[in-house]
């Protein structure tokens, strides 16, 4: 261990992570699982538009059902979501 804390992401990193699950180079575990690890901490403060984004990429890898059901939240939802948050940070 390091003993260095990980820095928390800004919006750069959060939209480089929707992107990275929606063109397929990275898994939604990973994505989740990276998600995850700063909703959970409670010490950090987030902007609305942030926490808004983290929360969707937290669980993008629930199943819909047994397999083979496919995911909860689908690749058009996944890249939907993706184009509000561009939106978003535009306005």
């Amino acid at each position: 261990m390091t003993g260095v804390e990980p820095v928390q992401p800004g919006l750069d990193e959060i939209e480089a992570r929707f992107a990275a699950v929606v063109e397929g180079r990275v898994s939604r575990d990973e994505v989740d699982r990276w998600a995850s690890r700063w909703v959970v901490d409670d010490a950090l403060e987030w902007g609305e538009l942030e926490w808004w984004a983290l929360n969707l990429l937290v669980g993008v890898d629930l199943p819909a059902g047994p397999p083979p059901a496919g995911f909860l939240h689908g690749d058009e939802q996944l890249r939907g979501w993706l184009d509000e948050l561009r939106r978003s940070r535009m306005s």
